[in-house]
């Protein structure tokens, strides 16, 4: 970093932000496998919160490859880059006063710990969307398992790179056993359990 950049401050700070927004900004970070129900989730939880009057943004892992990390590709090294530019977007959210939903494989537990400084821990709520890798094989709705495992896709997560498993997430959504409505569901009660909204 330039000794030369100095953070400017302004008379609008996150807390006046959050207060004209009336709510509590915070980040809700789904991670898991491809193919896990991520998306559909974090859009039917957007809208569930956009019903509630919240305010929201939803920063999902194809769309955000398709503009501000279209540079990278899936290497380890790109993987984490394309995490730290989603923190920091997260990060500018939040200041912004908005709730922020991402929705990204991001495979790495060290890159979740970043992510979470980044935003701050007690704006950071990581949910693991856990789906077994043979739900998310037989799912495979863009068809890219099929063409990692006969060598088309290279570093695929959970096929020849790995993905390293939430240890202590906040919350937990066992998608074998709930719909994307009871997924919702779940995450609404823990927002309203730690007065989130």
């Amino acid at each position: 970093m330039s000794e030369n950049i100095v953070c400017q401050f302004f008379e609008v700070n996150a807390a006046a932000r959050s207060i004209a927004k009336g709510q509590k900004p915070v980040t809700l970070w789904l991670t898991g496998l491809s193919g896990a129900g991520k998306s559909s989730i974090a859009g039917a939880l957007e809208a569930a919160l956009v019903a509630r009057g919240r305010h929201t943004y939803l920063l999902d892992g194809d769309n955000v490859r398709l503009g501000l990390c279209r540079d990278l590709g899936f290497t380890d090294a790109d993987r984490e880059e394309n995490i730290r530019r989603v923190a920091e977007v997260s990060r500018l959210f939040v200041d912004a006063g908005l709730i922020v939903i991402t929705a990204f494989i991001s495979p790495f537990l060290r890159d979740r710990q970043l992510a979470r400084e980044v935003v701050g821990d007690t704006q950071f709520v990581e949910i693991f969307v856990d789906t077994p890798l043979s739900e998310c094989e037989r799912r495979d709705p863009k068809g890219l398992y099929g063409k990692a495992r006969s060598g088309l896709i290279k570093n695929f997560t959970g096929i020849d790179s790995a993905y390293e498993a939430p240890q202590n997430p906040e919350l937990r959504l066992d998608t074998l056993q709930d719909s994307i409505e009871g997924s919702v569901a779940k995450v609404i009660a823990y927002l309203e359990q730690e007065a989130l909204i």
